[in-house]
């Protein structure tokens, strides 16, 4: 199962992350509280979100390469719908597995 990572430098990380739990939680199964989120985009495709003082961090696991891509491509977009008034600049993915 692949599996990615991105780090994101904020202070408003638990906000963002609240804010995508609720989005998506209208049609998906989304669990989440102050500093730790799981959105099942389907049996195959999860984010779990982790918030910190100064970060979010945001995990996603899929069963293939092309479904990784895509996944974390919706997840950024969404966040930085979200996040407008903050500039992430380029947000870096590390393969876990």
């Amino acid at each position: 199962m692949p599996i990615s990572r991105a780090q994101i430098s904020t202070a408003s990380g638990a906000k963002y992350m609240t804010q995508l739990c609720k989005h998506w939680s209208h049609r998906l199964a989304v669990e989440y509280n102050e500093t730790t989120g799981r959105i099942a985009f389907d049996e195959e495709r999860r984010c779990i979100l982790h918030a910190a003082p100064d970060a979010l961090e945001l995990n996603v696991e899929t069963a293939s390469d092309e479904q990784l891509a895509r996944t974390q491509e919706t997840v950024v977009n969404h966040l930085k719908r979200f996040a407008f008034r903050e500039d992430f600049g380029e947000i870096s993915w590390r393969r876990l597995e």
